[in-house]
């Protein structure tokens, strides 16, 4: 029996699968992916289990920071096809019971926009308060010191004007004025219109930032963020069956039941990145990394299903379009390919949530091994490497740590076959092609029974065949284990006892009594194990779930 507490959805049980559309396939030898060719690679997503399909956005952009800088939110960017090549998607789709997630960017827009070309005309404007003006500083420049996410001051003089606008990312991408009814009015206007043409749902990119005061320097969670949000429940998708999820970099547990929590009418949830910037240098940031420690990681995923283990909802991922690969991150790419893209697999994927998985994922495609700045095509990279040299840090150091965070490793072609650019395209990639396509692609996994790719197939699978991993209780062992990520669920008379070697070397350890016992090997990536004795000898990145009766 389900928990009543739990509100029974369908995106539950789902496993959602997100598509970089420019780099995913390329219908027409361009070099740049396109929405024909994901509609040409459906069926590969039907037979991994996907559900939901999440599109980074494909709207009319300029493609400054790769289309998350919107010109025109009701029309589709050119080079990834028209309006019609997406109602055949969502179509295609549909008959294969796959629902597609828009990427909906609302904080901000292209300089390109047209709201935003009438807005800077003139002070006078209609459409001025669309956006974020100030005048300058007394003694003149900015109007205080908020910095862009992207490196340097979050403030661009208008000369026309002679104010400055807000964008807190690009300057190509100037903030909206969310206290501006009239924005909202039209956002959800736009919003609903998506809804109406057969979409499953929306992704919405840095949706905490939406409430910002900045003359009080408050860019995100805002004293009015989730009045806008409520307001955007009723106005657009709150009436209707649809999954929303929230990118909010800066929830805490507690934050995420305002947006996720039953007595809220907001989101479905939030994508929280706690654990991933628990990693991150106190100085550089995500461009100097800090070793790996599986405790602190631990604890981070232990305190959030515990916050949302009654109420609310949590997004499961390792990766996204933003993030490095998984199995380069927190794996082990030289020596334990496979062995640690399972285990990571299996680790997150039994946890309580909805699971994320990055396209190349599910074949253990790797970070890319770039060699000079020119190789890449991310702005935030491009900016940040000149800043970071202009500071003092070393060329090498830079690429380094590029190489092992930058956004770009998540957006190197999508690798299908060991033929010409992996099979992406038959024209020249937009960005380089991973040079070890030979080995990892599509392909070759799909034709492997122990592959990687089969080893997520199960495991979509088992979520949609067990109640137990959709809403079972989680509770944590082993916490202070430098190595071994222990943890059970349990549902009714059922527990799943689920563990995993983080670790290249075999560890044999002593497990408490509540782990031990016999049961049905759900998953492993090594030999099916049965039993969990008083003590085990653990395999280089080994990982396995044994399904029981509980004694509790």
């Amino acid at each position: 029996m389900v928990p009543s507490t739990s509100r029974n959805a369908w995106w539950h049980t789902a496993t959602v699968y997100q598509v970089y559309p420019r780099s995913f396939a390329d219908s027409n030898g361009d070099g740049v992916g396109d929405l024909p060719g994901i509609t040409s690679k459906l069926e590969y997503l039907k037979a991994l289990g996907i559900e939901l399909i999440w599109l980074s956005p494909v709207y009319a952009s300029p493609m400054d920071d790769n289309g998350y800088d919107i010109s025109d939110y009701q029309a589709i960017a050119p080079e990834f096809g028209t309006l019609a090549d997406f109602d055949d998607l969502v179509a295609q789709a549909r008959s294969r019971g796959i629902g597609v997630v828009l990427d909906l960017v609302v904080n901000h827009t292209s300089d390109a926009h047209p709201w935003f070309v009438q807005s800077r005309a003139s002070r006078r404007s209609a459409y001025r308060d669309y956006y974020i003006w100030r005048k300058p500083a007394a003694g003149g420049g900015p109007p205080n010191q908020l910095t862009s996410s992207f490196g340097g001051p979050a403030w661009t003089l208008d000369e026309r004007t002679g104010e400055y606008y807000l964008h807190l990312f690009s300057r190509r991408q100037p903030d909206l004025n969310w206290a501006n009814p009239n924005v909202r009015h039209e956002i959800y206007q736009m919003m609903n219109w998506w809804l109406e043409r057969g979409i499953a749902g929306f992704r919405m990119d840095v949706i905490d930032y939406i409430g910002k005061q900045v003359d009080q320097n408050i860019v995100t969670d805002g004293p009015h963020l989730h009045d806008y949000l409520q307001e955007m429940n009723r106005a657009t998708f709150g009436s209707r069956d649809v999954i929303t999820v929230g990118e909010t970099w800066s929830a805490t547990p507690g934050s995420a039941l305002l947006y996720s929590g039953r007595a809220r009418q907001e989101l479905s949830m939030v994508f929280q990145f706690e654990h991933v910037t628990q990693q991150w240098d106190e100085i550089y940031g995500k461009w100097r990394s800090r070793p790996f420690d599986l405790v602190k990681l631990k604890s981070i995923l232990g305190k959030w299903q515990y916050a949302l283990a009654e109420d609310g909802w949590n997004s499961l991922f390792w990766g996204n379009h933003d993030l490095p690969r998984a199995v380069s991150k927190y794996g082990d790419v030289k020596g334990y390919p496979v062995e640690s893209a399972k285990m990571l697999a299996t680790v997150l994927h039994l946890l309580k949530g909805t699971p994320f998985v990055y396209q190349g994922e599910e074949i253990g495609m790797t970070n890319a091994p770039f060699t000079k700045i020119e190789q890449y095509r991310d702005i935030e990279t491009l900016n940040m490497h000149r800043l970071h040299l202009e500071a003092g840090l070393s060329p090498e150091d830079f690429i380094r740590g590029a190489n092992e965070n930058g956004r770009d490793n998540a957006r190197t072609p999508m690798q299908w076959s060991a033929g010409a650019n992996a099979g992406f395209t038959t024209g020249i990639p937009w960005i380089d092609v991973n040079e070890n396509y030979i080995a990892i692609n599509a392909e070759v996994a799909m034709s492997d029974q122990h592959s990687i790719w089969n080893h997520y197939r199960r495991l979509i699978l088992l979520r949609k065949s067990h109640p137990i991993i959709v809403y079972g209780r989680f509770q944590s062992y082993l916490d202070q284990h430098p190595d071994i990520f222990a943890y059970t669920r349990t549902l009714d008379e059922q527990r799943l006892t689920v563990l995993a070697n983080f670790s290249a070397r075999t560890i044999t350890l002593d497990l408490p009594n509540e782990l031990q016992g016999s049961g049905r090997c759900l998953i492993s990536n090594y030999d099916p194990v049965h039993k969990v004795d008083a003590t085990m000898e653990f395999r280089p990145y080994e990982a396995f779930g044994i399904l029981a009766q509980s004694r509790s």
